[in-house]
């Protein structure tokens, strides 16, 4: 089985610059995508009956949002961590038969750190989420967690320092989730590599010069270790300021 997870900053602008030949040609049983930024009728996809779509609409429009494309039929979907919707739309969970997928847009902290203290919020009742789940059963979680986790992960880590997205604060947190029981799926096979990045700024020849941060990730459940077949990046699709990232499982 193999899982897609991409933020794409905009679905519509995504679309027109080879999402749906992304989909069709990643042989990925699921897709999950971040930052859809757009309302419930605004976009027509046309797989077929291949793909089942999922959608969380942030109530903010051209915001956040977050959606899941499967070929698996989930036994339940869930909008959110709470009961009710979230407003910004950053979490839909899929059950399936043997685990639960999640996909998630984690909150910026903003350039000024205005943020910051939401962020440290929502990290906790996160990862309170995901153990939750993990009680029940084992959980792949996946998406832009807007994190650059270690000093690889990040190519000028010490002039970022303390930024939105490599302050202590955020990487403490991940280190915590992590800790609590999950596995960064990446650095589980490839613990050592350098320059592998998932997103780059949009100033001129960033991205050629492959200048960029590695913020969006697949993690598992510990005792899915057994199951995991490959993870990578996508890193020469092009569409958005992110690139997709994978992972490959043996059936569940």
């Amino acid at each position: 089985m193999k899982l897609a997870s991409w933020n794409v900053n905009g679905l519509r602008a995504c679309v027109n610059k080879g999402f749906n030949d992304y989909v069709r040609d990643s042989g990925a049983d699921v897709v999950c995508v971040q930052e859809t930024k757009l309302q419930e009728g605004q976009i027509c996809l046309e797989y077929g009956e291949e793909y089942s779509l999922y959608w969380n609409y942030a109530e903010k429009k051209g915001y956040s949002g977050t959606a899941v494309f499967t070929k698996l039929k989930p036994l339940s979907v869930r909008y959110g961590m709470e009961e009710d919707r979230e407003p910004e739309g950053r979490i839909l969970t899929l059950e399936f038969e043997n685990f639960h997928l999640v996909t998630v847009y984690t909150p910026n902290a903003k350039r000024d750190l205005s943020r910051l203290d939401y962020r440290m919020e929502w990290e906790d009742r996160f990862r309170a989420y995901l153990l939750q789940l993990d009680e029940r059963k084992p959980v792949i979680a996946c998406g832009d967690l807007n994190v650059a986790h270690k000093e690889i992960d990040i190519k000028n880590w010490r002039s970022n320092r303390g930024n939105s997205g490599f302050t202590d604060e955020e990487r403490e947190k991940m280190t915590k989730l992590l800790d609590a029981g999950f596995v960064d799926t990446f650095r589980h096979f490839y613990p050592d590599r350098t320059d592998a990045f998932t997103w780059w700024s949009n100033m001129p020849k960033v991205r050629e010069r492959n200048v960029g941060w590695r913020i969006d990730y697949f993690l598992a459940s510990e005792r899915l270790v057994p199951y995991l077949v490959d993870a990578g990046i996508d890193a020469h699709v092009l569409g958005s300021d992110h690139c997709p990232v994978t992972l490959e499982v043996k059936d569940l």
